[in-house]
C-alpha cells in the first residue's frame, strides 16, 4: 500500500499556505511508517503469521518484508522468542519491556532489542539493532538514583521542574531541556523550568500556543510516558500490510516506540534548529500536566534502556510533583482552616442569614468579589452584581452534578451555557466556583472579577504561522523577539486549594442543615451495605482469626501444664509471654471489631496514663530490649489525651528502634519521658513525649530518611534485618492524632524521637484525623 510523505505533504502545504486545521484534523497515529534506525513486525497473535512488515526488513533482518508478510514470524523469531513476546506483549498495551533478542542475518548472529505490545489482535513487535555489547544498567541506575534524589529534595514545584530538567539533561547529553506546563486540558504552554548549553537563548518564562500541541498529539501524549525522534531528518520507512478486503486502514501506531511524527512537527523542529528530541510526559490524575521536553543539536538515537530510565524518571516526577502539590494544598486549607471555623461557628439552619448577612468571610474565604447561595428557588448574593440569567445557568448544571461535586472556570465567557452573549462576559464575572448542595439544583458559589494578566509569548498567539526560511510555518521566534500580550476575560486561577476548602465548607454544612428526605434515603441504604459488609468482616474475624489465636493460648497452656517440669526455666517464660501476646492479639482483634461496629474508623481518644501503655509496650520489646542489654529509664510520666492501642504501636516500635540501633559497647538505655517544648513547625511550647537511647544515632544528612516508607539506613541483614516500616507507621500514627514527630540525632551519642498528640481532653474525638486501616507496629529503621 503507497502511502505519502509527511515531509513532502508539509512542503507542499507551505506552498499554498499553511492551514493550522490540517494539523489538528491529522491522524498521527496512522501516518504508517517508523523511524529508520529500526524496524517492525506485526504479528497475528493467535496463528503467528506476519500481517505487516517495515520496508526496512531487509537489511536489518535479512528478509524482505514481502516475503515475511503472510508467512510464519519463526522465520526470523525462533519459538522459544516469539512465546517469551507473546507473554510479554500479553501484559502490556504500550511497548516498554525490551527482550534482548538474537536474529541470524545473511548467517551472522546480531542482537537487537526488541519491544512488544499488543494492538488489536496483532502483537507488534519493535527491533532495534544493538549498538553496545551489553547494556550499561548501572551507569543508569546511579543517574536515576540520583536524580530521584534531586527531587525529593525539592521544596516546591519550580524547584521540582527545575531539577528534572538539570537531572534529566545529565542523564541523557541533550543540549536543551525544558519543563512545559499546559494551561488547562487544551491550552497553551509555559517553560516554567529549563536547562540548556551556554550558547543557547533562554525560553524559561516564555509561552507557547496550543497550536504547537493539538489534540491528537496530547492524547497521545497522555497515554504513552515517552516518545523520541532521532534524527528530524531521517524520511522514516513504511510499511508493508496483507492485502485485506474489508479495509484499508494503516496499523494504528499510537503505542509504538518507532513511531515517526507528522511531518508538520519535523519542519517545526527544523525551523527552531532541532535535529534530535524527546518527550516525557508529566501526568496528574490521569491528565496530561505537562512535558519534559528535550531538545539535540545533533542526531541522538537513544538505547531503550535510557529511554526505560527517562520513562521512570518521568513517573517518579509526576508522583513528586503530585505529593508537593498535595503538601501545599493542605498546607494551605490548615491557613484557611481559621477563617473556615469563624463560618461554620455561626453557620444555622438559616444559611441565607448567617452566612451572607455582617462581615465578608465566606467572600473572604476564597478571595472572591462576590458570592451567591441559591436553596428552594431562592437566591442570595452579597459583593458583585451577579445577573439572574447566570444563576439559572448554574442551577441548571448544579443539577445534573451529585452533592459535594465543586465546579470551577477561571474563563466563564467561554462557557458553552453561558448566559448573556458578550455583553456578560464584559460586564459579568470572569470566573466563578461551585458547589452543589442538592440534586435538585441548590449551590453555593464565589465569583471573581477579570483580572488582566501580561504574558511573554514565543510568537504572536493570534497568528502563530510565520513565514519561514521555506514558507509559512510553525516558527516561534524565541526570546530575542518576545510578543508581549495581555489576557482579557479571565479571573485569577482557582486553586486546589479553594476547591478543598470549598467541598470542606460543603461537608460540614450537609451535616448541619442540608440533610434532606432523599439523601436519607441514599445514606440508609449505604448504611444497609456497609452494615452487612461489616457483619461478614466480623464473622471472618471471629472464626478465621479468633480460633487460632483460642489454639495458641491453649496450646501454651497445655505444654506448661503437661510439661513444665520437664521445661528449662526460659521456655516457660516463653511460653507464658505467648500466652500474653495470643491474649492481646485477642484484645487488638476485639477493639478492631469494636471499631467496624462503630460505622465511622475515627480515634478512640482519652486520658490513658502513659506508663500504663509503656508497661504494654515493654510486654513486646522487652525481650528484645533484654537481649541487647538496653536499660529502660521512665520518668515521672503523666496521662496523655490519645487512642491506647496506637499509642500502643508508637512505643513498640520506637523501643524496638532503640534495641535494635543500641550502641556497640557500653552503658545502654533508652529513656521515656514528658517535656514541655516547642514543636518544629513553631507556636506555643507544647507537652511533648521523649523517647530517647544512646545508640549509634543517625547522621544528619540521613536524618530525613527515617520516616520514608521501607527505607532503611542499615542493609536488609545488618540490625536485626526489618522492613522499614516501623518509624513511618509511628509519623503516619502522630499525624492522625494531630501532633508532630521529630527527632535529633548524632552519631555515636543516641537518637531522641520527640512528639505531641494534638487536642488535648475536652475537645472529643478528633474528627480531623482519621485512623483508617493502620497497621500493627514493625521494626522501625
Amino acid at each position: 500500500m503507497s502511502l505519502p510523505d509527511p515531509g513532502r505533504e508539509a512542503d507542499a502545504s507551505a506552498a499554498i499556505g499553511f492551514d493550522l486545521g490540517v494539523c489538528v484534523q491529522e491522524p498521527i497515529h496512522l501516518l504508517g511508517r517508523i523511524q529508520s534506525h529500526g524496524t517492525l513486525l506485526a504479528v497475528e497473535a493467535d496463528t503467528g503469521t506476519v500481517d505487516t512488515a517495515a520496508l526496512n526488513t531487509g537489511p536489518l533482518l535479512g528478509i524482505a518484508p514481502h516475503e515475511l508478510v503472510g508467512g510464519p514470524v519463526t522465520r526470523v523469531l525462533s519459538p522459544e522468542h516469539w512465546a517469551e513476546a507473546l507473554e510479554v506483549g500479553a501484559q502490556h498495551e504500550a511497548a516498554s519491556l525490551v527482550l534482548p533478542v538474537s536474529f541470524d542475518v545473511a548467517g551472522t548472529r546480531r542482537m537487537f532489542d526488541v519491544t512488544a505490545h499488543r494492538q488489536g489482535h496483532l502483537l507488534v513487535l519493535e527491533c532495534e539493532p544493538r549498538t553496545v555489547a551489553a547494556p550499561d544498567f548501572a551507569r543508569y541506575y546511579q543517574g536515576v538514583r540520583r536524580a530521584l534524589a534531586r527531587l525529593r529534595s525539592s521544596a516546591t514545584a519550580a524547584d521540582c521542574c527545575q531539577a528534572a530538567t538539570r537531572e534529566i539533561r545529565a542523564l541523557t547529553g541533550f543540549d536543551r531541556v525544558v519543563a512545559y506546563r499546559f494551561d488547562g486540558e487544551n491550552g497553551p504552554g509555559e517553560v516554567v523550568a529549563e536547562d540548556l548549553s551556554d550558547d543557547r537563548e533562554p525560553w524559561l518564562g516564555l509561552w507557547f500556543p496550543a497550536s504547537d500541541i493539538p489534540p491528537q498529539a496530547r492524547r497521545l501524549y497522555r497515554d504513552n510516558w515517552i516518545r523520541a525522534i532521532a534524527d528530524v531528518d531521517d524520511a522514516g520507512v513504511g510499511l508493508h500490510r496483507r492485502r485485506r478486503g474489508d479495509s484499508d486502514v494503516p496499523l494504528d501506531l499510537s503505542n509504538s516506540v518507532l513511531r515517526t511524527v507528522s511531518g508538520f512537527h519535523l519542519e517545526y523542529l527544523r525551523n527552531i534548529g532541532v535535529r534530535s528530541s524527546m518527550s516525557v510526559s508529566v501526568l496528574r490524575e490521569g491528565e496530561l500536566w505537562g512535558l519534559i521536553a528535550c531538545h539535540g543539536d545533533a542526531p541522538v538515537t537513544l538505547t531503550p534502556e535510557l529511554r526505560a530510565a527517562c520513562e521512570f524518571f518521568g513517573v517518579a516526577f509526576s508522583l513528586q510533583l503530585a505529593v508537593i502539590e498535595e503538601r501545599e494544598q493542605a498546607e494551605a486549607l490548615t491557613a484557611s482552616r481559621e477563617r473556615l471555623a469563624r463560618i461554620v461557628s455561626r453557620a444555622t439552619p438559616d444559611l441565607e442569614g448567617s452566612l451572607l448577612a455582617g462581615d465578608d468571610a465566606l467572600r473572604e474565604l476564597l478571595d472572591a468579589d462576590g458570592v451567591a447561595l441559591c436553596r428552594g428557588g431562592r437566591s442570595s448574593v452579597s459583593g458583585s452584581d451577579i445577573r439572574a440569567a447566570l444563576l439559572e445557568a448554574l442551577q441548571e448544571r448544579a443539577a445534573g452534578l451529585a452533592p459535594g461535586t465543586v465546579w470551577s472556570t477561571d474563563r466563564l465567557s467561554e462557557e458553552p451555557d453561558q448566559p448573556g452573549g458578550d455583553d456578560t462576559a464584559e460586564h459579568g464575572p470572569a470566573g466563578v466556583l461551585m458547589v452543589t448542595l442538592s440534586r435538585s439544583g441548590d449551590f453555593l458559589a464565589w465569583f471573581r472579577g477579570a483580572r488582566p494578566t501580561a504574558r511573554r509569548w514565543a510568537t504572536d498567539p493570534s497568528r502563530p504561522v510565520q513565514v519561514g526560511p521555506r514558507g509559512e510555518r510553525l516558527t516561534p521566534r524565541g526570546s530575542e523577539a518576545v510578543f508581549h500580550a495581555v489576557v482579557h476575560g479571565q479571573s485569577l486561577p482557582w486553586t486546589p486549594t479553594d476547591r478543598a476548602a470549598a467541598q470542606e465548607l460543603w461537608r460540614t454544612l450537609t451535616g448541619i442543615v442540608l440533610r434532606h428526605e432523599a439523601e436519607l434515603a441514599a445514606l440508609n441504604e449505604q448504611l444497609r451495605i456497609a452494615n452487612a459488609d461489616l457483619d461478614s468482616f466480623a464473622h471472618v474475624a471471629a472464626h478465621d482469626l479468633k480460633e487460632p489465636l483460642r489454639g495458641i493460648s491453649n496450646a501454651a497452656t497445655f505444654v506448661i501444664e503437661d510439661a513444665a517440669a520437664d521445661l528449662d526455666e526460659t521456655t516457660v517464660r516463653r511460653m507464658h509471654t505467648m500466652q500474653r501476646l495470643a491474649g492481646r492479639m485477642d484484645d487488638l482483634l476485639n477493639s478492631l471489631l469494636h471499631f467496624a461496629r462503630l460505622g465511622r474508623g475515627g480515634l478512640r481518644r482519652a486520658r490513658v496514663p502513659l506508663g500504663r501503655v509503656l508497661d504494654s509496650a515493654l510486654e513486646v520489646a522487652g525481650e528484645r530490649l533484654a537481649e541487647a542489654r538496653v536499660q529502660v529509664i521512665a520518668h515521672d510520666l503523666p496521662e496523655v489525651y490519645a487512642d491506647e492501642n496506637r499509642l500502643y504501636e508508637v512505643l513498640v516500635n520506637l523501643l524496638v528502634n532503640a534495641a535494635k540501633y543500641a550502641a556497640d559497647e557500653g552503658d545502654r538505655r533508652v529513656e521515656v519521658l514528658v517535656d514541655t517544648l516547642r514543636p518544629p513547625s513553631g507556636g506555643a511550647p507544647e507537652r511533648t513525649v521523649v523517647v530517647r537511647d544512646n545508640g549509634i544515632g543517625i547522621p544528619a544528612d540521613r536524618q530525613d530518611e527515617a520516616f520514608e516508607l521501607f527505607h532503611r539506613l542499615h542493609g536488609q541483614g545488618e540490625r536485626g534485618g526489618g522492613t522499614g516500616v516501623g518509624l513511618a507507621v509511628v509519623k503516619r500514627i502522630i499525624e492522625r492524632h494531630g501532633g508532630e514527630l521529630w527527632l535529633e540525632s548524632e552519631p555515636g551519642r543516641g537518637t531522641a524521637f520527640f512528639f505531641t498528640l494534638g487536642q488535648d481532653q475536652g475537645q472529643g474525638e478528633d474528627q480531623g484525623h482519621r485512623d483508617q486501616g493502620q497497621g500493627q507496629g514493625q521494626e522501625g529503621g
